[in-house]
């Protein structure tokens, strides 16, 4: 089965886009379809963002100064590699709109980049309730999910960590 996920989904899909595009483009294909699945992985970030936006809209709440905790932030599941990490895109977006932004992964606990400078936070009673939104972004195997489906109040699964869970907390990408 396939899901919708932001960014690349762990994989290397983006990097057989782009080079795909480009060999194509140099043997004169218009490459069109191409082109824009490159453009849709992209955009996936964007999207969840807008998402999460909705998501924080339908139980009242704004965007702006909305505490959101995203869970994982390496490029894929169990792996230490923040390149092209579609999460790290994401927090960027959150921020941009007004959310306070704090991450959890048990692989980075610390995040430098650029203009993020921040420790990841731990995953307790008090730290989970105390988010509007909890973003699950890498479904890394060490981490409880049904921890933070227990005491988190709003949960924004993009990598179907909730599969066949039925909970109204519950949104999926």
């Amino acid at each position: 089965a396939f899901y919708r996920v932001p960014g690349v989904g762990g994989d290397c899909l983006g990097k057989v886009l782009v080079s795909l595009y480009w060999k194509a483009k140099n043997f004169g294909f218009n490459s069109r379809f191409i082109k824009l699945a490159s453009d849709m992985v992209n955009y996936m970030p964007e999207y969840a963002s807008v998402r999460i936006q909705e998501a924080l809209r339908e139980r009242g709440l704004k965007i702006n100064n909305a505490r959101v905790l995203v869970v994982g932030v390496t490029y894929k599941k169990d792996v230490k590699d923040l390149r092209k990490s579609p999460a790290i895109d994401i927090i960027k977006r959150l921020k941009l709109k007004g959310a306070n932004v704090s991450y959890f992964d048990p692989l980075i606990p610390y995040l430098k980049i650029n203009d993020l400078d921040t420790e990841s936070v731990i995953l307790t009673k008090r730290n989970l309730s105390r988010f509007d939104c909890v973003v699950i972004a890498a479904d890394h195997s060490k981490v409880n999910y049904r921890y933070i489906l227990n005491y988190a109040k709003l949960i924004f699964d993009t990598r179907n960590a909730y599969k066949g869970i039925s909970n109204s907390k519950v949104v999926r990408l």
